[in-house]
């Protein structure tokens, strides 16, 4: 059984040629096997065998051992990709370092700014349009802060919840102890769910990086043509507004 198309292109992805792919995709079928039987049974030239072994070797995917002629054989895939992805994390950080090192003062002496995408947006189709954009495209973790939620606007998230809870997007929702308690049973089925009494203001932050902060006295309140909120992509302002989340959930009671 060959590797698949997929899998080799990860492989690829991940730093290893298509010789060394070649020859682990052999090793796999063969068990423990000479250079040589193993240049044949790869179709790797002879002349590049012992290259493309010993850069193996050294990323921790094949071993060998002490037999004469040298046996070679492949290594627990887990752990080879553990090794490679320490490997690859260690080169990030050093050349990271190394770029920032000799960039980061070029760049403050130009003078320049960073212009993070900030929006301010007003009325509740326009807000609502932005939110329903980022829960789209959320992959992994989603934060709601709810002051004030009406039946309606629990009906209308809803199926949007339950997609973001199938796609296994963690779903941690904090709200007023004003809501009722079918909207509270409904939405804790598929988020973990806090209420905190006075909670004011609110807003969602996806996936670490896309934030919107809800300005209105009544932000949970459909009706209301009167809310503005904040939107924005910038890591930093979502930093921070999960931090002061976090501080919030602290003393909240869980549903």
């Amino acid at each position: 059984m060959s590797i698949s198309d997929k899998t080799r292109k990860s492989l690829d992805k991940i730093g290893l040629t298509s010789y060394e792919i070649r020859t682990f995709s052999s090793l796999l079928k063969a068990g423990e096997i000479t250079a040589s039987d193993l240049s044949q049974k790869s179709g790797v030239p002879y002349s590049k065998i012992y290259e493309v072994l010993g850069s193996l070797e050294e990323k921790s995917w094949v071993g060998s051992d002490d037999s004469r002629p040298t046996k070679y054989f492949a290594k627990s895939p887990a752990t080879a990709l553990d090794a490679t992805k320490q490997r690859l994390d260690t080169e990030f950080k050093e050349n990271q370092n190394v770029v920032l090192n000799e960039l980061i003062p070029l760049y403050e002496k130009s003078g320049t700014s960073e212009r993070p995408d900030i929006w301010v947006l007003s009325g509740t189709v326009n807000i609502a349009s932005k939110i329903l954009e980022m829960v789209e495209s959320c992959k992994n973790e989603v934060l709601i802060a709810l002051p004030k939620a009406s039946e309606d606007l629990v009906k209308q998230a809803l199926p949007k919840l339950r997609s973001l809870h199938d796609k296994r997007v963690d779903i941690t929702i904090l709200t007023s102890d004003s809501m009722d308690k079918d909207s509270l049973k409904a939405i804790s089925r598929v988020a973990k769910v806090k209420v905190k009494k006075g909670l004011f203001g609110g807003g969602i932050i996806s996936d670490k990086r896309y934030v919107v902060i809800l300005l209105g006295p009544e932000a949970g309140d459909t009706a209301s043509s009167d809310i503005v909120a904040i939107w924005a992509d910038h890591p930093g302002l979502a930093g921070f507004a999960r931090v002061y989340f976090e501080y919030l959930l602290k003393d909240a009671k869980e549903v």
